[in-house]
């Protein structure tokens, strides 16, 4: 349950997209391209929705996982071994109407680049969703863990890090991710902050009362302050 309230602001504004490109485009289902899917949390239910979904990720592991995920729930999703950034020698120029681009830019070679070849496969009007780690968050979670000076290291460095045990290569601003896309040709839509309190609650509250946790990830999604201090930053953006 705590991974589908993390996850209900992505997968509203995922659904206004679909609906909106169906509507736009005339058809009952769309081509969509998940570049570094993974294990296809979120390209299997979308193909349990009719789309046709392709997935690109640079780990063989992860694409067989994707495969039996597919094959359990009952549908058919393309797996493709290479990087985002190799997404134009991989699949065909205007070829796509929406492309997902979660938890990727914080770490490939080139963001800029990425951005770039996900634009070069999308049609008209296509859609590129963009989900990013924040730093803003980043520095909160290590304060109340008490990691002070990590906090503050997370806060100081350009790509918001907090040392060098750090995981994560780079961590995004609000700012920052609609400046990439803007360079990547892209317009920026609608932008929402993802996980503002759910990553903050303990467990024992969350499970209490699950709904209304949702109901409060929904409404300060898009609050102009709390979104951006959310664990991450979702925005949508037109080609």
């Amino acid at each position: 349950m705590r991974d589908a309230t993390r996850q209900t602001v992505v997968w509203e504004a995922l659904r206004a997209v679909l609906a909106e490109r169906m509507a736009a485009t005339g058809r009952g289902s769309l081509d969509i391209v998940d570049a570094g899917g993974g294990t296809g949390g979120f390209a299997v239910p979308l193909a349990r929705l009719g789309h046709a979904v392709t997935v690109v990720d640079p780990t063989p592991d992860s694409l067989a996982a994707l495969e039996r995920r597919a094959a359990e729930t009952g549908v058919s999703v393309k797996g493709l071994q290479g990087d985002t950034g190799d997404l134009g020698d991989l699949l065909e120029q205007d070829s796509a109407d929406l492309v997902l681009c979660h938890s990727v830019l914080e770490y490939v070679e080139d963001p800029a680049a990425a951005l770039t070849a996900a634009a070069g496969i999308l049609r008209r009007g296509g859609v590129v969703s963009v989900l990013a780690a924040n730093p803003v968050a980043t520095a909160i979670h290590r304060a109340l863990s008490g990691n002070f000076g990590e906090a503050r290291q997370v806060l100081a460095d350009s790509a918001g890090r907090w040392g060098d045990r750090d995981p994560t290569p780079r961590r995004y601003t609000r700012e920052a991710v609609t400046g990439l896309l803007a360079k990547a040709g892209f317009t920026v839509g609608a932008v929402h902050g993802v996980r503002v309190f759910a990553d903050l609650v303990p467990s024992r509250l969350a499970e209490a009362d699950p709904a209304a946790l949702i109901e409060l990830e929904q409404a300060a999604a898009a609050h102009p302050v709390l979104r951006d201090i959310a664990t991450q930053v979702h925005v949508i953006a037109y080609q």
